[in-house]
């Protein structure tokens, strides 16, 4: 190697070249080796075609070769990306890269569980492993199971994967990309995630340190778009500024026009039959990449919803004889299949053991009713989940066409399959008489009107507090084929419950005359009925059921006290 060349190394480079440059071959093309890594360093895209076998037809387009060397280059990335953007097969992709060129390395994807993020590391390093089979000669073993996934190198480094969770704290990485980081909080990325790199990659060899030229301590955030006034779209924005003030961020995106450009993932046709038939908040976010939501006047705290978001399964029916459940209901009916539809939300209510009074709301089971089921059916419906929970109480809508359905839960039903009897509702709020004398006075027919304002403010209170729960989010990717064979029992709960949270956080809070409280749609196509039923079962366990139970003292003599009648 020339003096000539040596030169223009960093003091601690020059120190590496003298020490090993000799007379060997390695020696001999010592500064070959040093040109080959900075160039596969900084062209990643051009580096990883050299893996690629003669059959291969992998064709890296020019999206996603500029997606890749920011990748590499940037300190922070985020990257917001449509379904079918193949994001995760880019990003893991560049961890391989990363792999092959720098020694014992360690690195992380995450999700928003482990076995996610499992799953996520395991179906990408298959796929990439065909697109570019040479990478198997650099690979020592792969070890992939439900909750783990370990892609170890020859060279020591080393990809795993990760949970968005408390259960991730204290771990130790390099590097780490976060999936899906729309849904995080910031309280739990600080906490958590971020100090997972703290400590970067020592270099190897006698002179080993820590490289400060290195992408030390990256954490790059790849998701589709989430919601107006969380964290993360707070996050996103201040990236976007560090991009002005070339503070080493990146922020990148793209909606479904892009990769489908480009011919990848579905076609335009499917796309637009997509956007026709599916939630428009649904698919402003997964394909048009739109943060949204209410910005301003929302209705709750976006953070404190996301954050509720606990239940790992849904409940289907009652476990022990002392669980405390409560049905809601909103009732619409129509023959247009665009309007509104009944939906029935599924309360547990959790007691604290020192005043009684309700600690906890677990929406444990959310149901959408076709809007082409007639209200005799769907009476039978009603008390079939009402026999399953053997709920304390079923709040029903009872205005306008509610009023149909009332009518029909105070008739008896019996089972049109099998022919049982489902027995026969009474109101407790109401002189309606029902079929049976001996009816079960579990029916409380809500008047949403006269009771608006606290119906909010319940809502509202419930959130702020943090006694709201529901279930956590599952994409359909995270569904085993065993699950979706029970698909209304395992998978439908998750989906509605996703619904539920896009028609809240769709609503902004609007004071009326007098003070009076109520609620606006932002976008008009979105349904807000799965809200309204939650709510008005919040209203009743709160209004009704959260009373503290004292002990009544009678007076004693002494504490009585007589006085003389006045005669007039």
């Amino acid at each position: 190697m020339t003096n000539e060349k040596i030169n223009i190394l960093s003091e601690h480079e020059r120190k590496r070249v003298l020490e090993i440059a000799d007379d060997s071959i390695f020696g001999e093309n010592l500064w070959n080796y040093y040109q080959f890594v900075s160039w596969a360093r900084w062209y990643p895209d051009l580096y990883i075609e050299l893996f690629k076998s003669e059959e291969s037809n992998m064709k890296l387009h020019y999206d996603q070769r500029v997606f890749m060397r920011c990748d590499v280059r940037f300190q922070s990335m985020y990257g917001t990306f449509s379904r079918g953007y193949a994001k995760t097969y880019t990003e893991v992709l560049d961890d391989f890269i990363v792999a092959t060129l720098s020694p014992n390395i360690t690195m992380s994807v995450t999700a928003q569980t482990r076995e996610n993020s499992a799953a996520l590391l395991q179906d990408k390093t298959n796929e990439i492993l065909q697109h570019f089979p040479l990478l198997e000669n650099e690979i020592e073993y792969k070890r992939f199971s439900k909750n783990d996934a370990v892609v170890k190198f020859r060279n020591g480094a080393m990809i795993t994967n990760l949970a968005n969770a408390q259960t991730s704290k204290g771990r130790r990485r390099n590097r780490i990309k976060i999936e899906e980081s729309a849904l995080l909080n910031n309280t739990l990325y600080e906490d958590a995630l971020e100090p997972i790199v703290e400590i970067g990659r020592t270099t190897v060899g006698s002179l080993a340190i820590i490289d400060p030229e290195e992408m030390n301590q990256q954490i790059h955030f790849f998701t589709t778009s989430g919601y107006r006034g969380s964290d993360e779209f707070a996050r996103s924005v201040r990236m976007v500024n560090g991009m002005r003030d070339l503070s080493g961020d990146i922020v990148l995106g793209s909606s479904w026009k892009l990769p489908c450009y480009y011919g990848r993932g579905s076609t335009k046709a499917q796309i637009l039959k997509k956007k026709r038939n599916s939630n428009p908040i649904f698919f402003a976010q997964n394909y048009e990449q739109e943060w949204v939501g209410c910005a301003d006047n929302a209705l709750v705290d976006v953070n404190k919803l996301m954050a509720s978001r606990v239940l790992e399964e849904p409940i289907l029916e009652a476990q022990r004889e002392s669980d405390e459940y409560y049905i809601g209901v909103d009732v619409a009916r129509s023959e247009n299949t665009n309007n509104n539809q009944s939906a029935i939300i599924v309360i547990k209510a959790l007691r604290s053991p020192v005043n009684k009074r309700i600690c906890d709301l677990q929406i444990v089971n959310v149901l959408g009713v076709t809007n082409k089921m007639n209200f005799k059916n769907q009476a039978c419906m009603i008390k079939k989940l009402k026999n399953q929970y053997k709920a304390k109480m079923v709040i029903v809508d009872g205005n306008g066409l509610g009023s149909g359905l009332v009518d029909q839960l105070l008739l008896e039903s019996y089972d049109p399959v099998t022919g049982e009897y489902l027995g026969c509702f009474d109101t407790i709020n109401t002189d309606n008489k029902p079929e049976n004398p001996n009816a079960d006075k579990c029916l409380f027919d809500m008047k949403a009107q006269s009771y608006q304002t606290k119906v909010v403010s319940y809502f509202i209170n419930a959130v702020d507090a943090g006694i709201l729960h529901m279930l956590i989010r599952k994409q359909e990717q995270d569904f085993t084929d065993k699950e979706r064979e029970f698909y209304d029992k395992n998978v439908l709960p998750f989906v509605n419950t996703e619904l539920l949270f896009m028609e809240i956080t769709n609503l902004k809070l609007k004071v009326m005359a007098g003070s009076n409280l109520s609620v606006e749609k932002v976008v008009r196509k979105i349904d807000k009925d799965k809200f309204s039923a939650l709510s008005y079962c919040i209203f009743y366990i709160m209004e009704f059921c959260n009373q503290e139970k004292k002990k009544r003292n009678l007076p004693t003599p002494s504490q009585l006290q007589f006085r003389k009648p006045k005669y007039a």
